[in-house]
C-alpha cells in the first residue's frame, strides 16, 4: 500500500491530520495556557518540554510542524535553542515562535536575529497566539532565507 506524502518535517499531510506543536517553557501553569489557545485553534497535537535541552531531544523525537518557545529557561535558553534548530538543515524550516515576557525591544531583536518566525510577548491573548501560529506555518523557505538577509543587513555599522 502506497504511504501518504511526508512534509519536510516527518508528519503526514493528510487532510484531517493535526499539525504538532511543540511547546517548551519551563512554568507549567503557562504551559497550560499555551495548550489550551493551541487547542482554540483547532486540529493541533501539542507536545510539551519543560526546558531547552528537553526541547531539543523532543524536537528530534517528534518531529514537530512548529514550536513555541520561551527565552528564559534552564539549561538551554530559547535564543540558543533557536539557533541550534536554524543551524541544522534537518530542522532549519521549521517554524519558531518566541512566546516571553522579556519585552525590550533588544529581546526581540535577538531573537529575530536567532532566527525566530515570530516573538510574542507574555501576557497574551489566545487569538494573537493562534493568528500567529497560523502565520508561521505559511512560511516559506525563501521568504525565511529574505528575512534573515534583511535583518543581518540592518545589523551593519
Amino acid at each position: 500500500m502506497p504511504q501518504a506524502p511526508s512534509n519536510v518535517y516527518g508528519n503526514a499531510e493528510q487532510p484531517g491530520t493535526p499539525k504538532k506543536v511543540l511547546v517548551i517553557d519551563d512554568n507549567p501553569t503557562i504551559v497550560e495556557l499555551i495548550k489550551y489557545a493551541i487547542h482554540l485553534q483547532g486540529n493541533y497535537e501539542v507536545v510539551v518540554a519543560y526546558d531547552g535541552e528537553e526541547g531539543l531531544r523532543r524536537f528530534y523525537a517528534e518531529r514537530p510542524d512548529c514550536v513555541i518557545i520561551d527565552v528564559k529557561m534552564p539549561r538551554m535558553d530559547g535564543y540558543q535553542l533557536t539557533r541550534c534548530l536554524r543551524g541544522d538543515p534537518a530542522s532549519a524550516q521549521v517554524p519558531l515562535i518566541i512566546l516571553s515576557a522579556m519585552i525590550r525591544e533588544e529581546d526581540q531583536t535577538q531573537g529575530y536575529l536567532s532566527g525566530v518566525d515570530e516573538y510574542l510577548t507574555k501576557p497574551f491573548k489566545p487569538a494573537a497566539l493562534g493568528a500567529a501560529l497560523e502565520r508561521v506555518m505559511k512560511i516559506t523557505a525563501e521568504q525565511r532565507h529574505q528575512r534573515m538577509r534583511w535583518l543581518a543587513s540592518q545589523q551593519r555599522p
